[in-house]
């Protein structure tokens, strides 16, 4: 424990809202368990230090298991004094999704759906109106995820699915990043000895999520400092040598930005810094979490402070970047060296029909290429076999409009690209290929095409 856990720096208010608990009920723990201690001030103020404030939070957790706070407080002083720390645990495990609960009923719910109806009409005006009743009547982390990041979710998934379009999508992405951006600048100076640095990774784009953590980090009293979207591993590497941070957190959304992490991984390793990561694509592809050496944030942005708490407290050590399996390394190197001649036999041999047009083949040639080689860094082409339906998903809805039977024709095209322009040294590529044709559903289709 550092030196500077145990010197008397915050004043009660500064207790009062990282706990929770009210001023009485601290005053009362003091008189009647001697818990916490507090210093007194010149002028008789309470000054207390971070080891008291991690105190109260262990016996706050312990009354949320049943227990009783003399029976808590007796639990602590038995622990001391066998020599045992209380706050080890066996182990920090990201926290688990919670029944979602209701706030007030339906008024944050019937808020969230006006705000949303406002922005895709684009009027920011009434918009901004439906925000200011919700921070009227909810905390401000609240709003922040109730409200502003399910409204992201979901005009996100409408995107996909091809119910809005690209131009709404960014009108609410705007108005949701510059109110969290406003929240940051009203932000507390830092009140703890703790460096974060936030960023996305590198071609990582979406930047709201990363942007209310650091919102969510400052307002512990924590000294953070956020990168923004698309940080490339050598920016990152001179951040991190200036803020000589205790822990760097990372953004990714797509299998492809998460297939980044790993040199960032291996080189937050060799320096020595833990890295935790987040992200949409872990909770599409659960898989991909094995593949990244850090600590996984969880699912819920609610609970990401009180876990990031935690992983500091435990000073985890930094996990080592898993093996790479040589051949998906020699076929990425390959892969990448051959995409381009790969991609013009796409644009040579797909049929110049009027549901295809060249923007619509090279937005198909940007998501499975990525996704080929993400799945090849990242050593599980199984990856890319979980991911292709998203990607098909993708490609075919109304923002890319390719019909079904152009993209069973084009998966087609691009394996003949892979088996003219690819080696040995890519037959795991090559055996992709004719795994998912000859199973899944993309092979049905074209069969029923060309039978009728």
């Amino acid at each position: 424990m550092t030196e500077s856990q145990h010197t008397p720096t915050f004043n009660m208010k500064v207790v009062v809202r990282e706990t929770g608990l009210k001023p009485d009920t601290l005053r009362a723990w003091e008189r009647r368990y001697g818990i916490p201690s507090p210093e007194r001030t010149a002028g008789g103020h309470r000054l207390y230090t971070q080891h008291q404030i991690d105190l109260l939070k262990w016996l706050i957790e312990r009354q949320d298991e049943g227990m009783t706070i003399s029976h808590a407080v007796e639990l602590w002083h038995s622990l001391v004094e066998q020599g045992q720390d209380p706050f080890e645990r066996s182990g920090i495990e990201p926290p688990q999704p919670i029944e979602n609960h209701s706030y007030n009923g339906d008024v944050i719910v019937n808020l969230r759906q006006a705000w949303l109806e406002n922005c895709l009409k684009f009027d920011e005006y009434q918009a901004q109106q439906v925000l200011s009743q919700a921070f009227a009547q909810f905390p401000l982390e609240t709003v922040c995820i109730e409200l502003l990041q399910k409204s992201l979710s979901r005009v996100g998934q409408m995107w996909y699915e091809g119910d809005v379009t690209i131009q709404q999508e960014h009108f609410v992405s705007a108005l949701a990043v510059r109110q969290v951006e406003a929240l940051l600048s009203a932000a507390p100076r830092p009140t703890q000895d703790l460096n974060l640095i936030v960023a996305c990774s590198p071609h990582e784009l979406h930047t709201f999520s990363p942007l209310l953590l650091t919102l969510m980090f400052r307002r512990k009293g924590w000294h953070v400092v956020y990168l923004g979207a698309n940080v490339p591993e050598i920016k990152l590497e001179s951040a991190i040598q200036t803020v000589t941070p205790h822990l760097v957190v990372m953004s990714a959304q797509t299998l492809y930005t998460a297939s980044t992490l790993v040199p960032i991984a291996n080189m937050l390793y060799d320096m020595n810094v833990p890295m935790a990561y987040g992200g949409g694509v872990f909770c599409y592809l659960e898989k991909t979490k094995k593949h990244i050496p850090g600590h996984y944030l969880g699912d819920q942005l609610e609970f990401v402070p009180d876990f990031v708490q935690q992983l500091l407290k435990k000073k985890r050590p930094v996990d080592p970047v898993p093996t790479i399996p040589e051949l998906c390394k020699t076929a990425a190197s390959l892969f990448k060296r051959k995409r381009a001649a790969i991609e013009a036999h796409v644009y040579d041999k797909t049929p110049n029909v009027e549901a295809i047009s060249a923007g619509n083949i090279q937005n198909a040639n940007n998501e499975l290429g990525n996704s080929i080689v993400a799945a090849l860094e990242l050593g599980d082409m199984g990856l890319l076999t979980a991911n292709i339906n998203w990607v098909q998903g993708l490609l075919i809805n109304y923002h890319y409009r390719m019909p079904e039977t152009v993209l069973d024709r084009y998966i087609q095209v691009y394996q003949e690209g892979v088996e003219a322009h690819l080696d040995a040294s890519g037959q795991i590529i090559k055996d992709w290929f004719v795994r998912v044709r000859n199973s899944n559903h993309i092979t049905n289709q074209m069969r029923m095409a060309s039978q009728s």
